[in-house]
């Protein structure tokens, strides 16, 4: 399959569902920004319902969510909630919803409690010292990171962690769920978040992936002060190694966008851009260079303070990931900066500086 297909030329108005394929529905929930929706999806059981991600932890929401209980779901409970991942887009109606019905959470034990103790912080590393010494060594000013710490504290109560439902129960990899007529498999990957759930259908031909594949945009993939060594990357890389084994007639159902098929093709897209990406900070490198120095090689606008957070998380994994390849080095300079310069022997051979992908208009708030 040479190109992705897209089944669908719409979403579903919010407060309807869509059956995609027997026994699974598809709905929509508003999100501020350019994303403008979540996909969340809806799985029969024989007496009852499943649901795959919730919305934002906002009024709205919650109200389309009551709708849906009253029109879509045929006088049937909800059975159980699954989480793909610890984000406020796919965790914050969870407890509603669970407290509803009495249901129980599903999730991954990395990602429910990232999400509980992410709930529980008071800013955060963002605006603390960890963050201000990690902004600090990627390049950033001091002038900036008031700014920053300004910014996190006046986040919007939605685009913050929800509160999480007390319990949960643990979602493995390999795992399998019976879910009315139709297995469902657990495949976890990581980079997005650190141990995001998949559910795979092979009777159905169906993928729920929630962001760790997407058809347009790419997911954020970031080195943040909560882990200031961390290699997420790296893990990306290896997940959509192991996501190539999908069956290329799969109908992908992600959290983002459209349902698509052409899996392969599009990971395989994503693994080169990120190679791309790095080799072109390679090349910049050939002269030591902070973080935010990189920050133009990858992204072709200024970018806000929150795009910015962002934007230097993603050039941080990148950073990271050519380290543990050997082909980067780091040093801490008299000025408190880390500085990032080229060291692998080859990269003459493989530069190729005037044939790169066009640097992003900026990183994706997802």
């Amino acid at each position: 399959m040479s190109q992705l297909a897209y089944p669908y030329p719409d979403h579903p108005t919010p407060g309807t569902t869509r059956e995609v394929v027997d026994g699974v529905r598809w709905l929509t929930m508003p999100m501020p920004g350019s994303l403008s929706h979540i996909n969340l999806y809806l799985l029969e059981d024989q007496d009852d319902w499943w649901v795959v991600d919730t919305g934002l932890c906002i009024a709205n929401t919650e109200s389309w969510w009551r709708q849906i209980f009253t029109e879509e779901l045929g006088g049937r409970p909800v059975k159980g909630v699954i989480c793909t991942h610890m984000h406020p887009d796919h965790t914050g109606q969870s407890k509603m919803i669970t407290d509803q019905y009495r249901c129980p959470l599903h999730m991954t034990r990395a990602e429910y409690y990232q999400a509980r103790a992410f709930s529980n912080s008071h800013g955060g590393p963002h605006t603390s010292w960890l963050g201000e010494d990690f902004y600090h060594r990627a390049g950033m000013p001091r002038s900036y990171l008031k700014e920053l710490a300004k910014m996190w504290r006046g986040r919007g109560r939605g685009m913050g962690m929800p509160e999480m439902p007390s319990g949960y129960h643990r979602l493995r990899d390999g795992d399998v769920l019976t879910i009315g007529r139709h297995d469902w498999r657990v495949v976890v990957g990581s980079g997005h978040s650190p141990e995001h759930a998949c559910l795979y259908c092979a009777a159905l031909k169906v993928l729920i992936s929630g962001d760790q594949i997407l058809p347009v945009i790419t997911s954020n993939v970031s080195v943040m002060p909560v882990e200031p060594d961390a290699n997420p990357l790296k893990a990306w890389m290896e997940s959509h190694d192991k996501f190539l084994s999908t069956p290329d007639d799969t109908l992908v159902l992600p959290a983002h966008n459209l349902p698509f098929y052409g899996v392969r093709k599009r990971l395989r897209d994503l693994i080169s851009h990120h190679e791309d990406r790095m080799l072109a900070i390679e090349e910049h490198c050939v002269a030591p260079a902070s973080a935010r120095d990189l920050l133009p090689v990858l992204f072709a606008k200024d970018l806000d303070p929150r795009q910015m957070m962002m934007a230097l998380g993603e050039a941080i994994a990148h950073l990271h990931l050519l380290m543990h390849r050997n082909r980067i080095e780091r040093s801490l300079h008299e000025d408190g900066r880390y500085r990032f310069v080229s060291i692998a022997p080859d990269l003459p051979r493989r530069a190729h500086p005037n044939a790169h992908d066009a640097p992003d208009d900026g990183p994706m708030m997802v």
